[in-house]
């Protein structure tokens, strides 16, 4: 099938040094190196939100010049677009997290599922809420060849730390409340209170190149995920910290517990019940000191390349490539 021709459709795509949708990137370079031809046709973003349904007429006209056999739609917000531009070419939907867990994007995704030929969900959890617990659920993959350990000495003292400090990763922009920054101070203040010398080292910053990331990973001593309950479908920056060899704390959300089955030095923290009030939060930042005290007192790397192998985005690209094959019958 190195023939094969396939429109990819997002609304997730990075801009400059923005790491916004670099999993959907990064699949389809995946997709490419099997020799797979693959355009993009990027919706909303920098054209605003009246573009999910401005762009079929676009991606109609993509459709009739460009002989695909396959539209792939990435995240559930653009499949409207998709299904409005018409035609007969079969339409493949990957689903990411907020398109199925938050209602007012699970409802512009439903909109868009009509006539969709094979869904993808990123992690089990996903699949079952949105009521198809027998899914296909292919994961987003990681450049192993970019995310791979290095120098931890030259990575440390680029960033100013010394031997004695334990640092320890956030894995989003502070800003983006999803990924739950307050948490995040909230167990370093704790740890810095039981004399441990925890150090912040956020994942992104001012004009950063994608190539500079894994050094951050190798400068840390353990990422902290915090993003809120339900907020997540597969998150990426664990995946890079297991190919990393970075031990994870993290609390349980999306498929966490399974991309850290099995993974040593890490732990998974559940979300107190009853949640939603600042006691359940107050145990929750408790908890995750206890973890991360554990995994800093173990002072090791993980085991997470080894056991995560089945993630690296030449195996997710050749998993992505047997639906396709099954939608063309070939």
């Amino acid at each position: 099938m190195t023939n094969l021709r396939v429109l990819a459709v997002t609304n997730l795509w990075p801009v400059g040094e923005s790491f916004r949708g670099i999993f959907v990137k990064e699949q389809i370079e995946a997709l490419r190196r099997l020799g797979v031809h693959v355009d993009v046709e990027v919706v909303a973003q920098a054209r605003g939100k009246g573009d999910y349904f401005l762009a079929a007429q676009r991606i109609r006209s993509l459709l009739k010049r460009g002989r695909y056999d396959i539209v792939h739609v990435h995240y559930g917000m653009s499949a409207l677009a998709a299904r409005l531009a018409g035609g007969t070419v079969p339409r493949v939907l990957s689903l990411y997290g907020s398109d199925i867990n938050v209602g007012y994007q699970r409802a512009l995704t439903k909109a868009g599922l009509k006539g969709v030929s094979a869904r993808i969900y990123v992690s089990q959890n996903l699949a079952i809420n949105a009521g198809e617990p027998n899914g296909t659920v292919i994961a987003d993959g990681v450049d192993f060849e970019l995310f791979k350990p290095g120098d931890r000495l030259a990575a440390r003292d680029l960033y100013g730390f010394s031997e004695s400090e334990r640092v320890v990763l956030f894995g989003g922009h502070p800003d983006n409340w999803v990924k739950g920054y307050d948490v995040y101070s909230a167990v370093l203040k704790e740890l810095q209170q039981r004399g441990i010398n925890a150090r912040e080292l956020t994942i992104v910053g001012p004009n950063q190149p994608r190539a500079a990331v894994p050094g951050k990973f190798d400068a840390a001593d353990v990422l902290l995920f915090t993003s809120r309950k339900g907020s997540e479908g597969s998150p990426s920056v664990i995946k890079e910290a297991t190919a990393m060899n970075l031990p994870v704390v993290s609390v349980n959300v999306g498929d966490a517990e399974k991309l850290l089955n099995g993974v040593e030095p890490s732990e998974i923290v559940d979300f107190p019940e009853p949640w939603g009030d600042e006691e359940a939060k107050a145990k929750l930042i408790r908890l995750l000191a206890d973890r991360t005290a554990d995994v800093l007192a173990a002072g090791s790397r993980s085991n997470g390349r080894e056991q995560n192998a089945w993630f690296s985005s030449e195996q997710v690209a050749e998993r992505v490539l047997e639906v396709y094959r099954q939608v063309l019958n070939k």
